[in-house]
């Protein structure tokens, strides 16, 4: 009922782990897939290693969660070890990189495919890392000459995580789509900031970071069903899925498939098989048997 495919990949059900913390060892990802998961993201990982920014870095806030991380990964080189370990087990992963330039792109790319990654997770969007993610994804031309680049150096799908802080997220999918990219994932977190009323000072180290969770669902929802009005290739959904009803309401929306990262904090890791259940029951109920019989429905 609720098997998908997805630009030649054929996945047990349209939930995927989001790229996040829980994705930078096979021992989290292994986990996340046998919680239920469709397919896991690893973490954005870059070519050399990187320790990320000092604490405070993550903060609970209102409807979610306010993280400024800055991309701390161990690097493509000492990253393969956990990448061959999910591998082995036949578990569907997307390798998710970050870089400065479409060369580095390109490298990090041939270097997952070379590790046993079905798909590859372009970060266009990290709202809070300086030179990368955010600051490249806002310019049409430079993600076109990315993936255009990167579709060059591999074989294996190549979606491309964009951001909801830009002036228009259907040119910077437009540019996705013209440089042959295989997928759109939308949205990353959210760019914003807390500030903590007994210093009078933002709380986390670096200021400004992230916001994801259930209070950027709406942001989501409308960024996808403007994607899915204007662009033809599949979108994956993200941001504050933590139940059923979301994910239904993405797919409404035109996207093929959800991620779903801060609702582990909340539903625990087993949120993949709940929100399954959940979806299942709502088909059974409004007498639909797969995916496809209500994708994109909002848009007509």
């Amino acid at each position: 009922m609720l098997e998908i495919e997805i630009s030649g990949l054929r996945l047990r059900n349209p939930t995927m782990l989001a790229s996040g913390v829980m994705g930078e060892c096979s021992g989290s990802l292994i986990r996340a897939y046998r919680s239920g998961a469709g397919a896991v993201v690893t973490k954005s990982i870059g070519l050399e290693p990187r320790e990320g920014y000092p604490n405070p870095t993550a903060v609970e806030i209102e409807c979610g969660i306010l993280n400024s991380m800055g991309l701390p990964n161990p690097g493509i080189d000492e990253f393969g070890e956990e990448m061959r370990e999910v591998v082995e087990l036949e578990i569907p992963v997307i390798g998710s990189i970050f870089a400065g330039d479409a060369e580095s792109f390109s490298i990090l790319a041939k270097r997952m495919q070379g590790y046993g990654a079905c798909a590859i997770e372009l970060n266009l969007s990290c709202p809070h890392a300086r030179g990368y993610g955010l600051e490249i994804g806002t310019d049409p031309d430079l993600v076109r000459g990315i993936v255009k680049e990167v579709k060059r150096s591999v074989s294996i799908p190549v979606f491309s995580k964009i951001s909801a802080n830009v002036a228009d997220i259907v040119e910077i999918g437009k540019a996705v789509e013209e440089g042959g990219g295989d997928g759109i994932v939308a949205i990353n977190s959210v760019k914003a900031m807390k500030i903590d009323l007994s210093t009078k000072k933002p709380i986390l180290f670096n200021r400004f970071g992230g916001y994801s969770g259930r209070g950027i669902k709406p942001i989501g929802v409308r960024c996808v069903y403007e994607l899915a009005s204007e662009i033809e290739i599949p979108i994956i959904g993200a941001g504050g899925v933590e139940k059923g009803e979301d994910a239904i309401e993405y797919i409404l929306a035109g996207a093929k498939a959800v991620q779903v990262g801060s609702a582990i904090f909340y539903r625990g890791i087993d949120v993949f098989r709940k929100i399954c259940k959940e979806m299942e029951e709502w088909m059974e109920r409004n007498g639909y048997s797969s995916i496809e019989d209500f994708r994109g429905l909002a848009l007509k």
